[in-house]
């Protein structure tokens, strides 16, 4: 059984059998209501969240929050690699616009073509709408870059601003471990590209 246990948790990112193992055992020595709200909280977002059908945050309904925040500036959009990015943007409190989740970023040598990531459903969302500026937030990784430069060239023929956050974020650093002074900062002096 604690066998079983251990698996499931090396399955989850980041967690290797060492780490599992405590985990386990953490869970093992835990109260019986403790380890009830644990897997009422895992179920519970299993059942109620999914993703935004228009941005790819997590939603408790067809819309995350920041697309249904009428507030928000509809005329930007940040395209981002993953919801972690997008949550550490958030947590700046200094960007107003709109986002939309990538799901990942190009890598040839991991087998990530553009099919791979939503990058022409952003596309398609440009089509017909206010948004008059995506500004490029992918991490300054190879991968991050060379989705940038994917991005560029897939919607320069939209005639939209295309921009790119300033590189003061360290170059080989994810932007979910970027501080939030660091990241409105990266906004702010933002390029555009091409």
């Amino acid at each position: 059984m604690l066998g079983e246990l251990v698996e499931e948790l090396t399955r989850l990112p980041g967690i290797g059998r060492k780490t599992a193992q405590r985990l386990a055992l953490h869970i093992l020595k835990q109260s019986s209501e403790d380890t009830t709200r644990l897997t009422d909280a895992i179920r519970a977002v299993k059942e109620r969240l999914g993703f935004c059908r228009q941005c790819g945050n997590l939603a408790e309904g067809e819309l995350c929050e920041v697309c249904q925040d009428p507030k928000r500036d509809r005329t930007r959009v940040a395209a981002v690699e993953d919801i972690a990015t997008l949550q550490a943007i958030e947590r700046t409190g200094g960007y107003k616009g709109l986002y939309h989740v990538l799901a990942g970023a190009l890598s040839p040598l991991d087998g990530r073509g553009p099919a791979d990531i939503k990058a022409q459903e952003l596309a398609d969302r440009i089509k017909g709408s206010e948004i008059e500026e995506v500004i490029v937030a992918t991490s300054p990784t190879i991968e991050g870059e060379a989705t940038a430069i994917y991005l560029s060239r897939l919607l320069k023929p939209l005639g939209i601003r295309i921009s790119r956050i300033a590189l003061g974020v360290p170059v080989g650093m994810d932007l979910e471990y970027a501080d939030e002074v660091t990241l409105l900062k990266s906004i702010d002096g933002r390029r555009e590209i091409g």
